[in-house]
């Protein structure tokens, strides 16, 4: 729970959770609640870090595949951990869930707090809010989070607070999960991630639906999300803060720009990195290449803003495609295939949301090149895996398995169980 809730913030914080949740794990390692450390799921949960090994191998740049390694290393092992810890997932993911949900709804409080003194300490108008000043990466900057990283984290926060919510039968418990939606919503907005509102729009008007709901209630549904995101996209045309966000910038992001301008879209960093990637489109160049091939690319072409800036390519699926070729790309969305497989065959909501968020975010991110993109694709992954799992033990020969489910359920009470 506290690694969980450590996620918004500092990586320094996540890390040395980790490193507690690690020793915590062996402390209380036991034998006879291990789940099968070398498998498939194992193995699909850890590919990417086989990508990274694999691709260093034949490397143009092997130090920085070596850091590679460092940032990506939590995704070998939060499988290996959950593997090894004898907690039951799926028993307690409501309240890991719910826990998480609160503290980003807590976050999301603070940082409209902040956002306010500073707005009363400057003697600004309210209206300044919605403002550029406040709005995306300079609203969630009081936390160092990159805003679509944290707007990540919402999304999962609040789709599990929605499932709850239609299901909830207590007036008070109701109103309290509504004022946490309202909370979480309005963080979104404020973050105003053009990838985000992506998902959100297929998650409300398609995912939701379909997941939580049936017959009648399900049609209601979809006409009151439909007509909301009707008007959600009026807003944003009419408003200028968010038409800049939203309208205008990823018109820019999707033109060509021209050689020499001040900001270098998208769509110029991708024709790029496609040149590099017809170079060696099998393999790829190795594991680390890609900021040190980008950079004598961007200054060729005269995309001096993001050579000064030592961007990426900006989109996972191209920059699997520079550092280990189709290979890795295929491996990569086999991946992602396996996820949304489990998800969608256990009506699992908030994994298919999870899902959604990773497959539309790589279009436009380098989701696994940065600290926390990585630790929360390593750690939700494993998570919703793992809690979708029925609980595996151990079979001892010649024991008969009521007396072995006996003396399982004992380990976990400190009950003993005396054999006859």
């Amino acid at each position: 729970m506290l690694l969980m809730a450590s996620l918004p913030f500092d990586r320094f914080y996540s890390h040395l959770i980790l490193i507690s949740f690690a020793i915590h794990t062996l402390i209380h390692l036991n034998k006879n609640t291990v789940k099968p450390l070398f498998n498939l799921r194992t193995m699909v949960l850890q590919s990417v870090f086989y990508v990274t090994i694999f691709s260093t191998i034949y490397t143009i740049n092997k130090p920085e595949a070596f850091n590679e390694w460092g940032k990506q290393v939590t995704i070998l092992l939060f499988p290996l951990l959950f593997c090894l810890n004898p907690l039951d997932f799926k028993k307690y993911r409501p309240q890991l869930l719910l826990a998480f949900a609160l503290v980003c709804t807590a976050t999301v409080f603070y940082l409209y707090a902040d956002a306010f003194i500073t707005i009363q300490h400057y003697k600004l108008p309210f209206s300044t809010l919605f403002s550029p000043a406040f709005t995306n990466h300079n609203f969630s900057e009081p936390i160092d989070m990159h805003a679509t990283f944290f707007s990540m984290q919402l999304v999962v926060a609040l789709v599990y607070v929605l499932s709850v919510l239609i299901n909830e039968n207590s007036f008070y418990k109701k109103g309290f999960y509504l004022f946490c939606c309202l909370i979480l919503t309005a963080g979104l907005i404020q973050l105003s991630s053009k990838s985000i509102l992506v998902v959100l729009l297929i998650i409300m008007n398609i995912a939701l639906p379909w997941f939580l709901l049936k017959g009648g209630a399900r049609l209601k549904f979809v006409l009151v999300s439909a007509s909301l995101s009707v008007l959600i996209v009026i807003g944003i045309l009419n408003s200028g803060a968010f038409k800049e966000r939203f309208i205008t910038e990823l018109k820019h992001d999707l033109v060509k720009s021209p050689a020499g301008a001040d900001l270098d879209s998208r769509l110029a960093r991708w024709n790029v990195g496609m040149k590099l990637i017809a170079k060696t489109p099998i393999i790829g160049h190795g594991a680390g290449s890609e900021i040190g091939l980008l950079q004598e690319a961007f200054f060729n072409n005269k995309l001096y803003n993001s050579y000064i800036n030592r961007l990426n390519v900006h989109s996972e699926y191209l920059s699997f495609l520079i550092k280990s070729g189709v290979i890795g790309l295929l491996i990569y969305l086999a991946t992602l295939a396996f996820g949304f497989n489990v998800s969608i065959r256990k009506k699992d909501f908030v994994f298919f949301t999870f899902m959604t968020l990773i497959a539309v975010v790589s279009l436009s991110e380098n989701l696994l090149d940065v600290d926390k993109g990585i630790c929360f694709y390593a750690f939700f992954f494993s998570f919703f895996i793992f809690s979708n799992d029925e609980l595996v033990r151990h079979s001892i020969p010649g024991r008969k398995p009521e007396l072995e489910e006996a003396q399982y359920f004992a380990s976990q009470s400190n009950v003993y169980v005396i054999e006859a």
